[in-house]
């Protein structure tokens, strides 16, 4: 049941879920927003379990823009340096630099 819940969360985001023929595997199309979205649902969900897609999606993104920062930054009012790390697997500078951004310390 919870393969089952993890498919419909990734569908929630609007991204695309398809099995390959008859095969077990699985596609994946998402924009690079909707794959940040999935890594961040599977982490609040604290499903052992789904980890390894939240590592797998980490390893196959891209580097992430100042702005993608600004963004995640801003659904979380208060949050610290390293919490931001965490979810953005950005570098300590990047985050740095949009925490004082937000904090007006520009």
């Amino acid at each position: 049941m919870k393969a089952y819940a993890l498919k419909a969360h990734i569908r929630g985001t609007g991204s695309e879920l398809q099995r390959i023929g008859r095969s077990r595997n699985w596609q994946l199309k998402a924009t690079r927003h909707q794959l940040l979205e999935i890594i961040d649902i599977i982490e609040q969900a604290d499903e052992q379990s789904w980890l390894w897609l939240a590592s797998l999606l980490k390893s196959h993104r891209e580097h992430i823009t100042h702005d993608e920062l600004l963004a995640i930054a801003r659904r979380k009012p208060g949050i610290t340096v390293n919490e931001l790390l965490t979810r953005a697997d950005c570098t300590l500078a990047q985050a740095r630099i949009v925490i004082d951004e937000l904090e007006g310390l520009d």
